[in-house]
């Protein structure tokens, strides 16, 4: 008998061919396995699957001209995953489009064919929702998504409305069916997506993650910083906070509160989580595994910590269905999470960091740093006098150029193994050789597991340093405690 389809119904044929048969007994067990089975959620896929996890990608180059041996064995890795991800951080035109006034930074742009780069090192999904979306406006993104699409890679986060924008996307695969959201703390207002009444369009954009912070001042200070901004006229007779027994207060959009030490409190907005919860709990339903991903370039204590409303944020999203979290943006490690038995990676560093050899640039990011057309000026200049001639910023710093491939492997739903390849993008080399990655040698990949190690033990998660790689324990953390 075949009866797949319909379990129910099936059931309840075997459970009559017993009683017919005499066994009564083995009637009633098969009524209660087949009531039991009809109840169960559909099942992720028998076969293992496999992803390969990066943070931003900041492509102005070909990877496909490299042929150094630890290159070739990292896009191996990358390339025998069933899934491999990267935080697109990149817009792909011909300066079609004019750019903003507001940018997320360095103006970022490559030439469209660098789609297909990321399709040769084997990646199959791109978030598109970082604080560069807008950099060329809604042109520069739509034709961003053309030439992606054109290229066959599965893009989240970027949409002609809200609703697009935060729109779960699908990867079929032999081992199972993907879907992906891509959101954004960080970025201009004008980048983010709207919704429409009717009488209006929506605004085109990315899929935000707003969040509201809240400092914590002692009564002393509470009362210092009252004084001072009534002197100054900034609260006004009457104001929130002029009350000399007021206990918190709004100035320049920060809101205060008198507490017993000082801190930082945030949250994310309520309408954002819940609205990013609902489509993942949908897309949980339709896919065998869900990846959310948050460019977010936000701090905790320090820029190696996760601020406390990305905390909420990721356990919610696990909370509502998805079996990865990532983080990207901060463009420096951060530490690991195993939440109900779920990972969040709450930084991924960079995995390719090409923000120093893009074609052009618009005046906005030349004249800040006193440069004009006259000079004849161009991005060479640009990048020594924002840096110092390397001695400042990300060129300065070991840890921007310092990364893991994050390589989670799940048997169904259930996570069974996480590792981390680390890699370099080789700090200190010249402008046009830095920037792509390659598996690090044996002392530095000690140093970097190290570094997540000590970024992960806030959350009870362990990490052991084996074969050259980092190998995280799936036992009970603090968090699931």
């Amino acid at each position: 008998m075949t009866c797949n389809p319909r379990l129910t119904l099936c059931g309840a044929a075997v459970a009559l061919l017993m009683i017919v048969a005499g066994f009564p007994e083995l009637a009633s067990t098969a009524a209660r396995a087949s009531a039991a089975a009809s109840a169960q959620p559909p099942a992720a896929s028998d076969k293992p699957m496999t992803m390969a996890l990066t943070g931003d990608s900041l492509i102005t180059l070909k990877l496909s001209v490299h042929t150094d041996p630890p290159f070739l064995k990292m896009i191996d890795l990358i390339r025998g995953a069933d899934v491999a991800f990267t935080n697109f951080e990149m817009l792909l035109h011909d300066y079609e489009p004019y750019p903003s006034t507001q940018s997320g930074g360095t103006y970022m742009r490559a030439e469209p064919a660098i789609a297909k780069e990321l399709v040769w090192a084997g990646f199959d999904m791109v978030a598109r929702a970082n604080n560069h979306t807008g950099d060329y406006g809604v042109e520069g993104a739509r034709l961003t998504t053309k030439y992606l699409t054109e290229a066959g890679v599965v893009q989240a986060g970027f949409g002609e409305s809200l609703r697009e924008a935060r729109e779960a996307k699908f990867l079929d695969t032999d081992r199972g069916r993907v879907a992906l959201i891509s959101v954004a703390s960080t970025f201009p207002d004008p980048s983010r997506a709207g919704v429409s009444w009717g009488d209006t369009r929506a605004r085109p954009g990315l899929n935000p993650l707003r969040f509201t912070t809240t400092s914590v001042v002692t009564r002393q200070q509470f009362d210092a910083l009252r004084s001072a901004l009534t002197a100054v006229g900034q609260l006004g007779r009457g104001g929130r906070g002029a009350d000399p027994s007021a206990t918190e207060m709004t100035a320049f959009g920060q809101r205060f509160v008198v507490g017993d030490k000082q801190e930082t409190r945030s949250e994310p907005l309520k309408d954002d989580l819940d609205g990013i919860a609902a489509v993942v709990r949908n897309a949980s339903k339709v896919a065998d595994y869900t990846i959310v991903n948050s460019h977010t370039h936000e701090g905790g204590a320090d820029r190696y910590t996760p601020p406390q409303f990305f905390v909420t944020f990721a356990r919610a999203m696990i909370d509502a269905g998805a079996d990865v979290v990532t983080a990207s943006g901060p463009h420096v490690l951060r530490g690991i999470e195993i939440y109900k038995e779920k990972p969040i990676f709450y930084g991924l560093a960079n995995f390719v960091f090409e923000n120093e050899t893009l074609l052009r640039q618009p005046p906005e990011n030349y004249e800040p740093l006193g440069m004009k057309l006259e000079s004849g000026a161009g991005v060479g200049d640009f990048n020594e006098r924002r840096s110092n001639n390397d001695t400042t910023g990300f060129p300065a710093d070991a840890r921007f150029w310092e990364s893991v491939i994050a390589m989670p492997r799940f048997a169904g739903k259930k996570l069974t193994e996480v590792k981390l390849y680390p890699i370099t993008l080789g700090f200190k080399k010249p402008r046009p050789q830095r920037g792509w990655p390659m598996l690090a040698n044996a002392e530095l990949s000690r140093k970097i597991v190290d570094d997540v190690v000590k970024f992960s033990a806030p959350f009870g998660t362990r990490i052991e340093f084996k074969d050259g790689i980092g190998v995280v324990g799936l036992g009970a953390t603090r968090s699931d405690q």
